[in-house]
């Protein structure tokens, strides 16, 4: 058993940085070039695989595009947020006959409702009708 891991683990080890070197951004490879690189865990694949995982990456983590280092902001500190209420509610204490008025969509809605409706009692009728002719029939 040790014997196969004495092999498995240097080839899975090469392997991953055979992988993570050709993936690499060409920004992030430090001192050598991109195919050296991978050359070189090719062709001696432990030596070649443990200078690339130490020394061949840039490994600093890198910060987001923008001046705040986070990124992302709480919609109660987010300005643009907070604007947004204070106009939302204004209009709708401004407006309260605003409130009675329907959106355009809604008369859409209302005359799709009434479409199915008004098919559906056709169907139930239809169904009705069969039923009784059935009944009929047999008798």
């Amino acid at each position: 058993m040790l014997r196969v891991l004495m092999v498995l683990v240097p080839l899975a080890l090469s392997i991953y940085a055979f992988i993570d070197c050709i993936s690499t951004d060409e920004k992030e490879i430090r001192y050598i070039p991109k195919p050296l690189w991978a050359i070189l865990v090719l062709l001696f694949p432990l030596v070649g695989s443990i200078s690339w995982l130490l020394v061949g990456k840039d490994r600093t983590p890198r910060r987001a595009a923008g001046g705040r280092p986070g990124g992302w902001v709480a919609p109660d500190d987010n300005p643009e947020f907070l604007k947004s209420l204070k106009e939302e509610k204004s209009s709708k204490e401004s407006g309260p006959e605003s409130e009675s008025e329907e959106p355009p969509g809604d008369k859409v809605d209302e005359r799709l409702l009434e479409d199915w409706e008004a098919d559906l009692r056709r169907r139930e009728e239809e169904l009705k009708r069969r039923q009784r002719d059935e009944d009929g029939g047999k008798d």
